[in-house]
C-alpha cells in the first residue's frame, strides 16, 4: 500500500466515525437510543437498509461469485421486491400501531412470553453467528492480502464499529450507513470503470458482454425446471422467487436488524417508501456488482490470472517439498493462458464479423482450453491442501480483491478497501444494535429486571452493544474459513428465517393457532430444517419454506389435537 492509499483509507473511516459520534452525540433515553426519536427520512431509511445488507462479504465475495458461476447468483433476489410490498402493506401498520421497539414484543401480545422469548433466541443466535462472520470475511482476506495480523484487523473493524454504535445507538447507525452507502457504491462503480478501461484497445464494452456471455458468464435467469433436480439447484428463476420471497419476508419482517432500520421512520409513510426503495433498488446493485464481477472475469481472459487467487497461501507450498511440483503447475497455467488468450481473440475477431461458423469454432476452442485450466487450477488447490492441510484452498473470495491490489492505481486501491472497511462497519452496526435492542427489551427488561427507570435501560443497551461487539470479534478471531463467504451468511440466515418467519405469519394471519401450538411447532420445525441443512441436498434458499410451512402446519396438527384432548377433558 502506498501512502496515498492510506491517507485515503484512514481519512474516510475517520471521517464516518467521527461525523456518526458527532451527529448522533447526546441520547437521553432509550427511546431515542434504540429509535433515533422516529426521526429518519424514508431516503435514510431506504439507504441504510441497504447498507446493512451490503456487507463486506458483498464486495468480496458477490464479484468472485460472478467470476466462478456467472450472473445466476442474482435471482436469489427476484422475491425481495414481492416481499417488500407485502410487508410494506401488512407488517409496517402493526409495529406501528403497537409501538414497539423489537418485532418481538408483538409476538407476546399475540401468543405468549415463551414464544417471544423463542424468536428472540433464534434471532440472538443466528444474528450473532453472522455478526461474526461480517467482521472475519474482511479481515481474513485483507490480512493475507494485505500482510497484517489477522486479530488485529479484526481488533480495528470491531473497535471502530462499536465506538460510534455505543455512541449514538439507532441513529449513528443510519446516518453514518448514508456515508458508507456513497463510499461503497462509488467505489465500485469506479473499480467497474477501470476494468472495462484496462481492456485491450481493440476489444470494445460490446465485445467484452458477448465474450462473457459466449463462456457462460451472462447467465441472469434460468427458467428450467426438474422435479427431480431443480430442488438442488441453489440459484434459478423459481428458487429466488419463491425461496427468495420468504427469505426477504423473513429478513425485513422479523429480523431486527431491518426491522430497527425502519421503525425510525418519521411514519408509516416514510417507513414504508425506505423499504420499497430498497425494493427497486436493491437488484440493478447486485447486477451492477455482479456485473463488474464478469468484467474482471474478461479482464483476465487478455490479462493471465494467477494460479491461485490467494496468492499467500499459494507461497507457503514453496516453502514445502511440494515446491517443484508447484512450478510444474504454474508452467502448464502459463502455457494453456497463452493458448486461451490466442483463442479468445479469435473469438473477439469471430464477433466482430458475426462470422456465425468461426464464432462456433473459436467458442469450442475456448471452452477446450478453458476446461484444462480449470483442471490445472483443481491440481494445485488439491497440492496446496497437501502441502498446507490448514489452508482453505477456495479462492474466489480472494478475486476481485487481488485484482484490486494489483491493477488500480495509487488512491484507487485506499478507496476500494475503504469500501469494504465500510461495508464491514454498516452491517456490523445494524447487527450490534439489534442484538442489544433485542436483549434489553425481548431478555433483560421482560424477564430480568422489569421495574427500572429509563436511564437504566440506556446504559443497559449501551453495555449489551459492547459485549455483543466483543463476542464478534472474539468469533471472527477464533473462526476457521467457510465456504464462499456471501453463502455462507445467507445459509445461516436461511437456517434460523423461515421458523422465525413461520412463527411471525402465524401470528398475522392464522388466528386459530394459540401460543402452546405454535411453541412447540416451532421447535419441530427448526428440528425439521436443521436435518434437511445437515442430512440432505436440498439448496438453502428452500429453508426458508421449509420452516415457514412446517411451523404452520405443525401449529395446525398441535393446535387439532389440543382442542380435542380439551373436548374429551371438558366432557369427562
Amino acid at each position: 500500500m502506498r501512502l496515498l492509499d492510506w491517507i485515503v483509507l484512514l481519512g474516510t473511516l475517520g471521517f464516518i466515525v467521527s461525523y456518526g459520534v458527532w451527529k448522533t452525540r447526546g441520547s437521553k433515553d432509550i427511546e431515542g437510543y434504540l429509535k433515533g426519536d422516529n426521526s429518519m427520512k424514508w431516503w435514510t431509511i431506504g439507504l441504510s437498509i441497504m447498507a446493512t445488507q451490503a456487507s463486506a462479504i458483498t464486495f468480496l465475495s458477490t464479484p468472485g461469485q460472478a467470476y466462478e458461476d456467472g450472473m445466476r447468483f442474482v435471482q436469489f433476489y427476484f422475491g425481495l421486491p414481492i416481499a417488500m410490498v407485502i410487508i410494506s402493506v401488512t407488517v409496517i401498520p402493526i409495529f406501528y400501531r403497537l409501538k414497539v421497539y423489537t418485532a418481538y414484543e408483538y409476538l407476546e401480545s399475540r401468543f405468549d412470553l415463551k414464544t417471544r422469548s423463542l424468536a428472540a433466541l433464534l434471532f440472538l443466535v443466528q444474528r450473532g453467528l453472522a455478526a461474526g462472520i461480517t467482521i472475519y470475511a474482511p479481515a481474513i482476506i485483507l490480512s493475507t492480502i494485505l500482510g497484517w495480523n489477522l486479530t488485529a484487523t479484526n481488533l480495528l473493524i470491531g473497535v471502530l464499529v462499536i465506538i460510534y454504535t455505543v455512541s449514538g445507538g439507532t441513529k449513528a447507525v443510519s446516518v453514518t450507513q448514508k456515508q458508507q452507502m456513497a463510499v461503497m457504491m462509488g467505489g465500485m462503480l469506479i473499480a467497474g470503470f477501470m476494468v472495462v478501461k484496462y481492456l485491450p484497445e481493440n476489444v470494445s464494452f460490446g465485445d467484452a458482454v458477448a465474450v462473457a456471455g459466449k463462456m457462460g458468464k451472462m447467465n441472469v435467469v434460468d427458467f428450467s425446471w426438474d422435479w427431480e433436480t431443480s430442488w438442488y439447484d441453489r440459484y434459478n428463476f423459481w428458487s429466488g422467487i419463491t425461496g427468495g420471497l420468504f427469505l426477504s419476508l423473513s429478513y425485513f419482517g422479523t429480523d431486527q436488524s431491518q426491522v430497527a432500520r425502519y421503525l425510525g421512520g418519521r411514519s408509516v409513510a416514510e417507513s414504508r417508501l425506505g423499504l420499497l426503495f430498497n425494493g427497486l433498488l436493491k437488484i440493478p446493485m447486485q447486477f451492477i456488482i455482479l456485473f463488474i464481477g464478469v468484467m474482471v472475469f474478461v479482464f483476465y481472459q487478455f490479462n493471465q490470472p494467477p494460479l491461485f487467487f490467494n496468492e499467500a497461501a499459494k507461497n507457503k507450498v514453496y516453502a514445502t517439498p511440494y515446491a517443484s511440483e508447484l512450478e510444474a503447475l504454474e508452467s502448464q497455467h502459463t502455457e494453456l493462458f497463452a493458448q486461451k488468450q490466442e483463442a479468445v481473440q479469435g473469438l473477439v475477431s469471430a464477433l466482430q464479423t458475426e462470422d456465425e461458423t468461426a464464432i462456433a469454432a473459436a467458442q469450442a476452442e475456448v471452452q477446450g482450453i478453458t476446461e484444462a485450466s480449470k483442471v490445472v487450477r483443481e491440481d494445485a488447490k488439491a497440492l496446496i491442501a497437501k502441502a498446507t492441510p490448514d489452508a482453505e484452498t477456495r479462492d474466489t473470495d480472494y478475486v476481485f480483491i487481488s485484482f484490486v491490489m494489483k491493477y488500480l492505481p495509487a488512491g484507487l486501491v485506499g478507496l476500494l478497501l475503504a469500501v469494504i472497511f465500510s461495508a464491514a462497519m454498516s452491517s456490523t452496526s445494524s447487527e450490534l444494535n439489534a442484538l442489544a435492542s433485542t436483549t434489553v427489551i425481548d431478555i433483560y427488561k421482560r424477564s430480568v429486571k422489569q421495574d427500572k427507570d429509563s436511564f437504566h435501560y440506556l446504559r443497559a443497551s449501551k453495555l449489551f452493544t459492547a459485549a455483543w461487539g466483543t463476542l464478534a470479534i472474539i468469533f471472527a478471531t477464533y473462526a476457521s474459513m467457510l465456504d464462499n463467504l456471501i453463502q455462507a451468511v445467507n445459509i445461516i440466515g436461511s437456517i434460523f428465517y423461515g421458523t422465525i418467519l413461520g412463527i411471525f405469519l402465524v401470528a398475522f394471519y392464522v388466528k386459530y393457532i394459540k401460543g402452546h401450538a405454535v411453541f412447540m411447532a416451532a421447535i419441530l420445525a427448526e428440528a425439521v430444517v436443521l436435518y434437511c441443512h445437515f442430512y440432505t441436498d436440498i439448496a438453502f434458499l428452500w429453508f426458508n419454506v421449509i420452516g415457514c410451512v412446517a411451523v404452520i402446519l405443525f401449529g395446525l396438527i398441535i393446535q387439532l389435537g389440543l382442542n380435542q384432548r380439551k373436548k374429551v377433558m371438558q366432557a369427562a
